[in-house]
């Protein structure tokens, strides 16, 4: 069932994908068979980091849902189209969120809409979900292009879907849908940060991964059609301050961490001066 719902998603992803490979893609070179598929012209020398490991590409979770994602991407990637790409995966996040914007603003006038905008979710966790594992399979190279412009189409996919809320949604909860934004955009600066500090990036915190944030926003598109607004205008607020807590949690813990990280460090650096 995954493999063919992967399949239908790749079908509906290449006419895009033909556009970008032929608008957007221009500076990149195809390769021979059994290399790497693509080759830069120029070389980026402005943003040549030779000798500095980069580890962006290996993610960790332990989300509830990450050993089922697992077997999953093994059993699909082996079968995905062979013309489909990582980066046409990842600019399908531009098409997604353009398109729940635009479906967010006919659910003003009717909330069945909404399951257009679920089904661009999927679209969305599909693409994004196998971008990255797809690119690592075929070795494809893109490994810090695909992290910078995955992760900020992510927040362009973030903001899209606050924004149709907003649409659909009164004027009075706008503030909590601002508030919202700031503390989800907490948690994917937090894990940016730690990134940098430690060299391990984790895309989950206290067992919630994007897959759960998906399913979340399916659950809250159902209810939406199936019950109205005043659920959500009522829950919203409540809502964004369990977030804003534990963000909070999550800055407790990381900082703590942090701290004996370095405490460790300075210690080990001290004894080494004495032996010396």
């Amino acid at each position: 069932m995954c493999q063919e719902i992967f399949a239908l998603t790749a079908n509906l992803i290449w006419p895009f994908a033909l556009i970008w490979d032929s608008l957007f893609m221009e500076h990149l070179l195809p390769t021979g068979i059994g290399m790497k598929p693509y080759m830069l012209k120029q070389p980026a020398s402005n943003f040549s980091t030779e000798g500095q490991p980069f580890t962006g590409d290996v993610k960790t979770s332990t989300s509830f849902l990450s050993p089922l994602e697992r077997r999953l991407a093994r059993s699909v990637l082996p079968k995905a189209p062979a013309w489909i790409e990582t980066y046409h995966l990842t600019l399908m996040t531009s098409v997604w969120s353009l398109l729940i914007v635009i479906f967010s603003y006919f659910a003003r006038a009717d909330l069945s809409w909404l399951w257009l905008v679920s089904t661009m979710i999927v679209g969305h966790y599909i693409t994004d979900f196998f971008d990255g594992k797809l690119g690592k399979y075929r070795d494809t190279g893109l490994v810090k292009w695909g992290f910078y412009m995955d992760h900020f189409l992510d927040y362009i996919f973030l903001c899209s879907v606050l924004t149709g809320y907003a649409m659909i949604l009164p004027d009075s909860s706008r503030y909590h849908l601002f508030f919202m934004l700031a503390v989800c955009g907490g948690f994917m600066l937090n894990a940016f940060l730690v990134f940098a500090a430690t060299g391990k990036f984790s895309i989950s915190h206290l067992k919630f991964g994007p897959s759960e944030f998906h399913i979340a926003l399916i659950i809250i598109n159902a209810l939406l059609v199936l019950h109205g607004t005043t659920g959500m205008i009522k829950a919203l607020p409540y809502v964004a301050g369990v977030g804003s807590l534990l963000l909070g949690v999550v800055l407790i813990t990381t900082q703590r961490k942090l701290w004996a990280a370095d405490m460790d460090r300075k210690r080990q650096e001290s004894s080494v001066k004495q032996s010396v």
